[in-house]
């Protein structure tokens, strides 16, 4: 499940995955957000925190993923993504330089330093 992370700047999109993500929780959590960010700003940032107790993503929601890459690619300026999980921290090494902005890996130990980061 998605749930957004309430105390950022308004441009700020922060995402917490927890459990299994699915197709809904981006239809029902992260596609409003977008929306209602977009309507103030013309670039976004997202910190997105994928901790210890996130299982990983059903079929639908990488689908679901892929469609909101796409459709706001060039949305967002910087990415903040914070997680442990060193096969999604290569993931971003490795794909990260494809984004149209910023994007960088932060451990959850330092989820302060990520939260900084994105909101500079």
């Amino acid at each position: 499940m998605l749930s957004i992370i309430d105390g950022l700047p308004d441009n700020v999109v922060g995402l917490r995955a927890e459990g299994t993500v699915h197709a809904a929780d981006y239809k029902g959590v992260l596609d409003p957000a977008i929306e209602s960010a977009l309507a103030t700003h013309d670039k976004l940032r997202l910190l997105y925190i994928l901790g210890e107790d996130f299982e990983g993503y059903s079929g639908g929601a990488l689908w679901a993923d892929a469609k909101v890459g796409m459709s706001q690619w060039s949305s967002f300026e910087r990415i903040a993504l914070v997680t442990d999980r060193s096969v999604i921290t290569d993931a971003m090494k490795a794909l990260g330089w494809l984004m149209p902005g910023e994007a960088k890996v932060f451990a959850v130990a330092d989820l302060p330093a990520a939260t900084d980061w994105v909101s500079a």
